[in-house]
C-alpha cells in the first residue's frame, strides 16, 4: 500500500486535538466578547449659566385674586403680575378710555419679554405671550398700558 496513515509521519490524534483546541479557543473568545458590557459613555458636562445680577424674586409668588373683568391670559404662559391688594370699591361708573389713550411699555434691552412700566419706572413686567398692542395692567399701579 502506498500512502497509508502510518507512513505520513503525522500523528492523527495530535492534529485532531489541535483542531479541537483551536475551535474551543475561538468559541471562548467569541463568548467572552459577547458577554462583556460596552463601556458607559461619560456623563454630559453642564456649564453653569453665567447671568448678570438680577433682582431677587419672591418665592413662591404671591397668590393673585381672581378678576373676572381682567385681561384673558393665554394658556401655557405665566400670568402677568397684578397687585396683591384688593381693588378699591368703585365710587362711580368708570369711563371707557380709548385704546389709543394708553401709553406703551418701554422694552428692556437684552430681555425680549420684559418691559418697563410707563407708570412705575425701574419696575419690569413680563409680557411674554401677549401680542404687540395688547392692553396689560401694571401690577404696581393698577393702570393699563400697551405691549410694545
Amino acid at each position: 500500500m502506498i500512502g497509508n496513515d502510518l507512513d505520513s509521519g503525522y500523528d492523527c490524534n495530535s492534529i485532531a486535538f489541535m483542531k479541537f483546541s483551536l475551535s474551543l479557543a475561538l468559541f471562548t473568545a467569541f463568548l467572552v466578547a459577547a458577554c462583556s458590557e460596552e463601556p458607559q459613555p461619560p456623563p454630559p458636562r453642564h456649564r453653569a449659566a453665567s447671568y448678570g445680577p438680577t433682582q431677587p424674586e419672591q418665592y413662591p409668588p404671591p397668590q393673585q385674586p381672581f378678576n373676572p373683568n381682567g385681561p384673558v391670559q393665554p394658556t401655557g404662559t405665566p400670568p402677568v403680575e397684578t397687585a396683591a391688594a384688593p381693588p378699591p370699591p368703585p365710587t362711580a361708573a368708570p369711563t371707557k378710555i380709548a385704546k389709543g389713550d394708553y401709553p406703551y411699555g418701554i422694552p428692556v434691552p437684552g430681555k425680549p419679554h420684559l418691559v418697563e412700566s410707563p407708570y412705575s419706572p425701574g419696575k419690569y413686567i413680563d409680557v411674554e405671550g401677549f401680542p404687540p398692542g395688547t392692553e396689560v395692567k401694571d401690577p404696581y399701579t393698577d393702570k393699563i398700558f400697551l405691549v410694545p
